[in-house]
């Protein structure tokens, strides 16, 4: 057996953090940052302790403050060439996964030349970047603790991935009050994320005993917590325990990989703007139902860590698991994909094209071809619960 695991960050989680942000980056050793973060999370204003805590720090600050849901290379490549030389020496995420992605990729551009397209793929960095901290506001992307950033090449309406162990940021600060918040829809989406990202890092050809360990815990933390956490909002412990279930997913598919699910659910992100955590939520009982004849045994220990019937023999626990993964869905209001803004029957082809050139498609449990994607798209859109 060979297999590497690689996690460059340091996890502090604590109630109320952020407060004490200044502090952590004063350890770090950082004296001017560049924040990243989007317009929602600021209007909420769960910045302001931030803001405050890196006075008091001593710490002083630019920030990029419109970044959209699916980063826009445009954008990420307008942003480094504002702040090159203005003497970054880190960078503070505050967001959910699309800030994130878009911190890893500004801070990659401070010290290389170019734009973000030319650095797509895996180790394309030549020198070391701004270290990266990140604030997670959703429970559901674990880009907190991934060494990718994926970013929607606006010319080819795809999202490219960048891989490489500098882009993992270097400390993640957890602060479960800042859920506190947080949209029932956002929460159901992000949740079902974390789900994806944890079955399909079990699932998938690339998986490892400490990805696996990692993966099975998080499947049965969501399935016990996400209801909860969607319907109760003021249900802060399922909160919290979402946000550790999201950490620890993340920790899995970055050192495993993803599948199928990711490439189509990338494939429309970057055709029709669909937020992540939807594309995934919609797609995973279909990929899950496609895969499970790759290895039943894999997809039988999904099904238990969901909550599946334990004494049902593996094929069948495999196949409940599918009929358990559409009732999570429908339970959060997951919307059909026929239901998704802009989705026309004539793309299905291009989706499917896109599908099967994503990074992680040879991860998947099962072979793919651009039949098979067209088939689940086309069946995905046609479906009626």
């Amino acid at each position: 057996m060979e297999f590497k695991f690689l996690l460059p960050s340091k996890i502090v989680m604590e109630p109320g953090l952020r407060e004490r942000t200044g502090e952590h980056l004063r350890e770090l050793g950082l004296a001017r940052v560049l924040i990243v973060t989007d317009a929602g999370v600021k209007a909420a204003g769960l910045l302001d302790s931030v803001y405050t805590s890196l006075d008091k720090a001593g710490i002083t600050f630019e920030e990029v403050s419109d970044i959209k849901a699916n980063p826009r290379s445009e954008d990420i490549n307008h942003a480094a060439q504002r702040y090159r030389g203005m003497g970054i020496d880190g960078l503070l995420a505050v967001g959910g996964g699309s800030a994130m992605d878009a911190a890893k990729a500004i801070s990659l551009l401070l010290t290389h030349e170019g734009r973000i397209e030319d650095y797509e793929g895996s180790f394309t960095l030549t020198r070391a970047i701004p270290p990266i901290v990140t604030i997670p506001t959703t429970a559901g992307t674990g880009s907190e603790v991934t060494c990718f950033s994926v970013i929607t090449d606006t010319a080819r309406h795809y999202k490219m991935s960048v891989h490489d162990y500098r882009v993992g940021p270097v400390l993640a600060l957890l602060d479960s009050h800042i859920l506190d918040t947080l949209p029932a829809s956002i929460a159901a989406a992000t949740g079902m994320d974390a789900l994806t990202h944890a079955i399909e890092a079990y699932t998938c050809r690339v998986a490892n005993p400490i990805s696996d360990g990692l993966a099975l815990h998080a499947i049965r933390l969501i399935s016990q917590h996400l209801k909860a956490a969607v319907q109760e909002p003021d249900n802060q412990a399922a909160r919290e325990q979402m946000l550790v279930a999201s950490l620890i997913a993340g920790m899995a598919f970055g050192n495993a990989d993803v599948g199928s699910v990711h490439c189509i659910s990338e494939a429309i992100g970057g055709m029709y703007d669909t937020p992540h955590g939807v594309g995934n939520a919609i797609f995973l009982p279909f990929v899950f139902g496609h895969n499970r004849d790759a290895n039943i045994v894999r997809h039988a220990q999904v099904a238990y860590a969901l909550g599946v019937d334990p004494t049902l023999a593996p094929v069948d626990a495999a196949e409940a698991a599918v009929g358990h993964l559409f009732q999570m869905s429908k339970d959060l209001g997951i919307p059909r994909f026929a239901e998704v803004k802009g989705v026309r029957e004539d793309d299905f082809l291009t989706l499917a094209e896109k599908s099967k050139q994503n990074f992680s498609d040879a991860s998947n449990a099962k072979a793919m071809s651009v039949e098979a994607y067209h088939d689940i798209i086309a069946t995905a859109y046609h479906f009626v619960v």
